[in-house]
């Protein structure tokens, strides 16, 4: 970990990979560099300093010996002006490679943008007298939540950069936030001007007093039917760690992190007998969405896009070993930018280790008795991100087999909003008295830089399908596979099809297994979940993305945000749906799958006051990349810590 007295010159002679995210000095250097060429005011703020990632040309200069220049990617915005610009810096030479300006484009929304947003709402005479009114005076109990502003029509839109906060109250420190929605009660604040724009108060509605506490100090009585269970791992973990690199039981790859994506999974390979096999340069999630179901009063501005208008990275928790994560653990620290340009360390943001993962395959030979039976093991790289009221946790898991599995899981505490008693609320479930969870999705965009076998790939749909009835099928039973291959990217707009058993694969067709086949990774979707905004809705438009589960582009660096550059009050139809107009070839070429899936959440009274985890996500399986099961030389398990139980 660098120090503040470390030199830039002093970090770069360590000689970083390219691919290792930028240290606290480079971060503090691409700062003062950009302050150093530009008169920035006092309006400056940097949404964005991190690694300009070198392309992979460059990265092949790399690997034959030669060296590369550290780059940052610099976004500064005037809030004065409103004035955003895109800035390239070399931190070897100490200038600026490149400026350019993003008229109309709004940064995220940092953190100590919501905390200021949040203590302005609270000094507001209007919003004072508001919560006086509803018989709330002590303001050290309020708590303000705000959120992305959605474009609703509103001319102040388009003119402020603008956020809406919504209202609880808690009955005494500590208290659940989120158990007394004060309904009817909104603010909206301007965070360039730092101005409350409007407090708008629709009615004192009935406030809930009821206690809906989780947290560890308000519980009386404690299960004693649990039993502790240990992950041991005697002989210390399977996998080793240089840098950023690590390498796991035939697996290789870079731990990368942003603070827009989070985690981020570089140069991924596998090994095949004494080769090392690429299969993704680069996977991340890309976009994440959570649009509500309410028409009723401010809620239908609830429609967050938490990477692209917070940062998932940004909002990252610091991890506890045994409580975040089990076992025999490696932490790594991310790195990010703070709003004045200084660097910010988020300690212990990802955490790597392995579990059990259940039978790896297994046969019994009844005719001589003999039995083999392998175990599998997952290695876990994740983190987790708190925003506001929900808990993401993402797990990157890789498998003895050469699959790969993203598994999302969703807890923390569903948005509540306040209802009258008697009074049923359509859109949603009453999870305690006066308290109801809105009907939501979670629907997330992961973009895969894929390259199975060298950058030339196709994707080739596959669908399993019934022979007509006849002289050809006079059982009714055959079935058949139908390839369609994916040849540009219009034609790659696609969605599952349970009828058919869909699934995508992605192959190198100038590479062929021992049977013939083009070498290949299927995608196989699990969370398929369509979206509920209706056509020409904020949902629909400014999350286009989500109207397919998979689209198909080539690899551009320029591409890399599924529902455009700078989502913050957005246009609609940015990103993939424009991009995909071009209908660029996506056949035997570097391409990008970028596939769509999450969680359409009914709340139910067992979520609430906190919710239970639920998971969704996806795999990606060889299919035809091995010659055979590549798990056959996994040695017989040896369980010494097993025993039978009383």
């Amino acid at each position: 970990m660098s120090t503040k007295a470390e030199t830039l010159g002093s970090i770069l002679d360590r000689r970083e990979h390219p691919l290792d995210p930028l240290s606290i000095a480079e971060i503090r250097a691409a700062s003062s560099i950009v302050r150093a060429e530009y008169d920035l005011g006092e309006g400056s703020r940097f949404e964005t300093i991190e690694l300009d990632e070198p392309s992979p040309s460059e990265l092949s200069i790399y690997d034959e010996g030669s060296p590369l220049d550290r780059r940052a990617f610099v976004v500064n915005y005037d809030a004065r002006t409103g004035d955003l610009f895109e800035i390239t810096v070399s931190l070897v030479s100490r200038r600026v490679l490149g400026r350019r300006m993003r008229p109309g484009a709004r940064p995220r929304i940092s953190e100590e943008e919501m905390t200021v947003a949040d203590q302005m709402i609270c000094r507001d005479p209007h919003f004072v007298a508001a919560l006086a009114k509803r018989g709330i005076t002590d303001l050290s109990l309020v708590c303000t939540d705000v959120w992305s502003c959605s474009v609703l029509g509103d001319p102040l839109e388009k003119e402020r950069r603008l956020v809406n906060a919504f209202v609880w109250l808690r009955n005494r420190p500590y208290d659940n936030q989120y158990a007394r929605p004060v309904e009817g009660l909104t603010a909206l604040v301007d965070i360039d001007r730092w101005e409350v724009v409007r407090v708008t108060d629709e009615g004192v509605g009935t406030l809930t007093r009821e206690e809906e506490n989780y947290a560890a100090r308000f519980q009386k009585q404690w299960r004693t039917d649990l039993r502790p269970m240990e992950l041991v791992q005697p002989q210390g973990p399977s996998f080793s760690v240089d840098g950023n690199l690590v390498s796991w039981c035939g697996w290789q790859f870079r731990v990368g992190f942003t603070a827009r994506e989070g985690l981020v999974l570089h140069d991924v390979r596998i090994r095949d007998g004494n080769a090392w096999r690429r299969v993704i340069r680069r996977a991340a999630l890309a976009e994440m969405m959570v649009p509500y179901g309410s028409p009723m009063g401010a809620h239908p501005r609830k429609n967050a896009f938490d990477c692209g208008e917070y940062g998932i990275g940004a909002l990252a928790n610091s991890l506890t070993n045994g409580c975040d994560c089990f076992g025999v653990i490696r932490y790594f620290d991310a790195i990010i930018n703070r709003m004045d340009g200084d660097a910010r360390v988020i300690k212990n943001a990802i955490c790597m280790h392995e579990e059990d993962a259940g039978i790896l395959w297994k046969h019994f030979d009844f005719r001589t008795s003999s039995v083999d039976v392998r175990r599998n093991r997952r290695l876990i790289i994740s983190f987790i991100a708190t925003v506001g009221n929900y808990e993401y946790a993402f797990y990157w898991n890789l498998f003895l087999d050469g699959s790969i599995e993203l598994e999302v899981k969703l807890t923390g505490i569903i948005n509540t909003s306040g209802v009258e008693p008697n009074v049923d609320d359509p859109h949603g479930t009453l999870v305690a008295p006066g308290v109801v969870g809105h009907i939501h999705q979670h629907l997330f965009n992961v973009r895969l830089d894929m390259e199975v076998d060298q950058p030339e790939n196709t994707v080739i749909e596959v669908d399993t399908e019934r022979d007509a009835p006849g002289a050809g099928n006079p059982h009714g039973n055959a079935i058949r596979l139908k390839q369609t291959p994916i040849e540009r990217s219009m034609d790659g707009c696609r969605n599952v099809d349970p009828q058919r058993w869909r699934f995508w694969t992605i192959v190198n067709r100038k590479r062929r297994n021992r049977v013939g086949q083009p070498v290949g990774y299927r995608l196989v979707p699990h969370s398929s979940v369509r979206p509920i905004g209706l056509e020409g809705s904020q949902v629909a438009t400014r999350g286009g993305f989500t109207a397919h589960d998979l689209w198909v582009t080539p690899t551009s660096a320029d591409r890399r945000w599924p529902a455009g550059d700078y989502v913050n009050q957005s246009g609609p139809n940015e990103g993939l749906p424009q991009w995909v107009k071009s209908n660029d070839p996506v056949a035997d070429t570097r391409i990008t799958v970028w596939h769509t899936f999450g969680h359409h959440h009914i709340p139910r009274p067992e979520d609430f006051p906190v919710q239970p985890a639920v998971s969704c996500g996806f795999k990606l399986q060889p299919f035809g990349f091995f010659d055979r099961n590549p798990t056959l030389d996994v040695p017989a398990p040896k369980p010494a810590g097993s025993c039978c139980g009383a």
